[in-house]
């Protein structure tokens, strides 16, 4: 699934941020919680992890571009789907032990 991550509010009374830098690019997959952007606001610069694990599909702004509170700043394809369409990827199909009639089954 396509999960649309929108900037956090950072701290009390922050409306903005300015990306300072981004720490992926896109096609880039990232973990659960690894910074990916580092965010300047008028009281602090953080760094903001992922919430998900997945491929980064597309980064919405740039550095030195501010971003609202709120506001898509990148979207993650969730592990598990398919970068083309935004679908499941199909599972592989599970094998099943075969025996012959002439082999006993394995304990």
């Amino acid at each position: 699934m396509v999960f649309e991550f929108k900037l956090p509010d950072i701290g009390e009374g922050i409306h903005e941020g300015e990306i300072v830098e981004w720490l992926v690019s896109e096609g880039d997959e990232v973990a659960e919680d690894q910074d990916i952007v580092e965010v300047m606001t008028d009281k602090a610069t953080v760094q903001i992890s992922s919430p998900r694990a997945g491929t980064i599909q597309t980064i919405h702004f740039q550095a030195g571009d501010v971003v609202d509170v709120g506001d898509v700043f990148v979207t993650i394809l969730e592990t598990g789907e398919d970068a083309a369409s935004g679908q499941p990827e199909p599972s592989p199909a599970t094998a099943e032990p075969t025996t012959t009639k002439d082999e006993p089954p394995a304990p």
